[in-house]
């Protein structure tokens, strides 16, 4: 690497999938209500909320506690509620405001890309082929690292794998396991709450949207 490319900031931008990139959250929401009422029950908000940010298996669990539900059951509903987000993604997503200008003038500006999400890649992959995979030099899902999100692991795996130094990288995220993970990696974090609000004492800092937020604003975030 130059010395040219080491003193450059951002020296890669780290995009998350749901709530961040892409407005799926709402999608997730179909699905999780859809397999509540299979069961009998209703999604309790605050349930829904300690969701966010996590993956579908630990969300069925959550799920089941919530409707005290034996956990013996939990394989069977996490692969119900994997098949049918399968189908629902394939119906499309929608970006999230800013996000897709975003990422395209860093692609034009040839600042290297990743999308590091805990949604597996059998879904991930769903959504990165709307959004279209030349959009990233690398994709990073939950079930591809041993430690997800709140740990740093997968931004850190990120980092290694494209060859820079993570305290030089913008991680964007929405979720509090999200941010939680950008700030433990060292990456200079940009939280975008979404479906759920930020805790005020986690010391972030905060947009409400990217629209309008281009790379000259990452850059002075050094």
């Amino acid at each position: 690497m130059t010395d040219q490319a080491e003193a450059a900031f951002p020296q890669a931008v780290l995009f998350d999938m749901d709530g961040t990139l892409v407005d799926s959250e709402r999608v997730w929401d179909t699905g999780i209500e859809e397999l509540a009422g299979l069961l009998g029950g209703a999604l309790d908000p605050e349930v829904r909320s300690r969701m966010v940010g996590t993956n579908e298996d630990a969300s069925v669990v959550m799920l089941l506690e919530s409707l005290g539900i034996p956990l013996t059951e939990t394989p069977h509903h996490q692969t119900w509620l994997r098949s049918r987000m399968k189908a629902l993604f394939a119906q499309g997503v929608d970006w999230k405001p800013g996000a897709r200008e975003l990422l395209l003038e860093c692609r034009a500006a040839g600042v290297p890309t990743a999308l590091v999400t805990s949604t597996p890649r059998e879904l991930a992959d769903i959504i990165i082929g709307l959004v279209g995979p030349e959009n990233f030099d690398l994709t990073l899902c939950g079930d591809e690292v041993d430690q997800r999100k709140p740990h740093p692991e997968p931004y850190l795996t990120a980092a290694a794998k494209l060859g820079v130094d993570i305290e030089r990288c913008v991680v964007l995220e929405d979720s509090v396991s999200g941010v939680g993970s950008g700030l433990a990696s060292g990456a200079v974090t940009l939280a975008i709450p979404s479906e759920v609000d930020l805790p005020a004492e986690l010391h972030v800092r905060r947009l409400d949207t990217l629209a309008g937020v281009d790379l000259a604003y990452l850059r002075g975030l050094a």
